[in-house]
């Protein structure tokens, strides 16, 4: 193809950047003429995500490699303007290009705001890969030392081979400029911190555990009377709990009781708190808050994956309970050290959905998390609202060694379906599947409501036990959630497993592929 120069939009010693038209078909690209051979461009060339501008050609020679790219129309993340929610969302979609490239072996090594461009369509795409590199197992440090300085990670500086941690680091400095004042915020605090450390070891195992972190600070900004949300981190991310009726339990359902659970005393190793302590609240001084008691045990239940607590009445808001908790992994099975060991995940729960019987026990599905072999502890306290109580103590839990990390996935629910029935007090929606026969009872699924424009509006998790006893064979979609009378909604379903040993959750893309949506209900019919 023969091409005519528009402008030229970058000239250095080592490359130039010109903004072309092609003189036959006038479709407007980005050439690049890089010194030298910069092979990961013919890698990319056989990747495709939606947040990649598309390579049209690469050729290389001993001299030069010329890159034929598609012109983006948008704004650097850095110049654009955008609310804080976009940010976020922002920041989301660079983890998931991310985690795809580190998946294929491309380390991008210069992420900045200015590398990432918010298009035209709303979402990002990543650009300038003349830093990157393919991994190579057998070095010790990178042949050539690239990066931009505040950016950069340390062993970028010739300290060690560049790795996934590498993009990890300048990622967290992204979300540091990013986000501004809203990165002191403790939850984005802790991410950017957590991204940014020296150690390599001590940082995000992957982009997709940055992108399970955003997902949680997303909802951690107070909700409306109107929706009472339960935050429970799961599987790819968090996951947001639209509460259905007041008596229907929302959630993963109640665990069966031939599992540890409501009532039984921790297996042999968990950490409790003493009697004494863990059934008062500490009173304070005058006019300071009531420390809150803390969760009286807090244990796993077998191999489920779920941990187990004592529930707490007085904590959380507006009658919801609520709870913070921290994850953890150790190599070997010794003493648990939170300030050392590895703390892999941390969030919030708030809803009365994981309220077990009238032994008023607590759970949460942990197994999404539980990535790479190992002992896991975590510890849970109780949320205080701010207004009377402050938050409790933290109480620890016993071990549970995690043997899965090379398990096979559960399959996808598969016949995705809407099914209505009519009552007495209306119509209720239910999201259906035809292969829930192939999960175990304790399995449990998230099914995500999008709207017309594939906007997040709520999500429910229940247990295949759960879902049998209510007898409909889905999750309850509330109405309340249906409220555009003229307009569409879809779902998706990811089933979470309870035997995180055997099986690991079913995929859950980022983006999300067409064939892993319901179709569409039109609210007008």
């Amino acid at each position: 193809m023969e091409y005519e120069r528009i402008r030229l939009l970058k000239e250095s010693e080592k490359s130039t950047v010109e903004l072309v038209r092609e003189k036959e078909g006038g479709r407007v690209c980005i050439r690049k003429l890089l010194r030298g051979r910069v092979c990961v461009y013919q890698k990319l060339r056989e990747l495709n995500h939606p947040y990649l501008p598309e390579l049209y050609e690469v050729k290389i020679s001993e001299d030069v490699t010329t890159v034929m790219e598609e012109y983006i129309e948008g704004r650097a993340l850095g110049e654009a303007e955008m609310s804080g929610k976009q940010t976020v969302a922002a920041l989301r979609e660079l983890c998931s290009v991310l985690d795809y490239l580190h998946r294929n072996g491309i380390i991008h090594r210069d992420i900045k705001p200015s590398n990432v461009l918010l298009a035209k369509d709303g979402h990002i795409r990543l650009i300038d890969f003349d830093a990157a590199r393919v991994v190579k197992e057998e070095l010790e440090q990178d042949t050539v030392l690239l990066g931009t300085r505040g950016y950069a990670a340390p062993e970028q500086y010739g300290f060690a081979q560049t790795d996934e941690r590498t993009d990890i680091y300048a990622l967290g400095m992204t979300m540091k400029q990013l986000l501004e004042e809203k990165g002191e915020r403790p939850i984005y605090r802790h991410m950017i911190q957590k991204c940014t450390n020296l150690d390599p070891d001590k940082r995000y195992r992957s982009a997709g555990q940055v992108r399970a972190a955003l997902f949680w600070g997303k909802y951690v900004l107070p909700t409306t009377a109107a929706v009472a949300v339960l935050l429970v981190c799961v599987c790819m991310g968090a996951a947001v709990f639209g509460r259905t009726e007041p008596t229907v339990q929302t959630g993963t359902g109640p665990v069966q009781q031939d599992e540890p659970g409501a009532g039984q005393q921790p297996e042999s190793g968990a950490v409790q708190q003493p009697e004494s302590e863990a059934v008062q609240g500490t009173e304070g001084e005058e006019g300071s808050l009531v420390v809150l008691e803390p969760p009286r045990t807090a244990y796993w239940s077998g191999e489920t994956g779920f941990g187990i607590w004592g529930n707490v009445p007085e904590s959380g808001t507006d009658g919801e309970v609520g709870y913070k908790w921290k994850l953890y992994r150790m190599d070997t099975a010794s003493e648990p050290e939170p300030q050392r060991d590895e703390l892999v995940m941390e969030g919030g729960i708030r809803g009365n959905g994981g309220i077990i019987g009238e032994d008023n026990t607590y759970y949460n599905n942990f197994a999404g998390f539980l990535e790479k072999n190992g002992f896991y502890y975590f510890e849970v306290c109780a949320e205080g609202d701010g207004v009377r109580y402050e938050n409790s103590p933290f109480v620890r839990s016993d071990l549970f060694e995690y043997t899965g990390e090379n398990a096979p996935m559960l399959p996808a629910p598969e016949g995705l379906a809407w099914k209505m029935f009519d009552t007495e007090n209306g119509r209720n929606y239910y999201a259906i599947w035809s292969n829930i026969e192939d999960y175990a009872d304790e399995d449990s699924f998230n099914v995500t409501l999008y709207d017309k424009d594939g906007n997040y509006v709520m999500n429910n998790i229940w247990t295949k036990q759960y879902i049998l006893e209510r007898g409909e064979g889905g999750i309850m979609i509330n109405r309340e959630f249906l409220t555009d009378l003229e307009g569409k909604y879809r779902f998706t379903v990811q089933a979470l497993t309870s035997r995180p040993n055997e099986y690991q959750s079913s995929p859950m893309p980022d983006p999300i592929p067409e064939e892993y949506f319901s179709p569409w209900f039109h609210r007008y019919n």
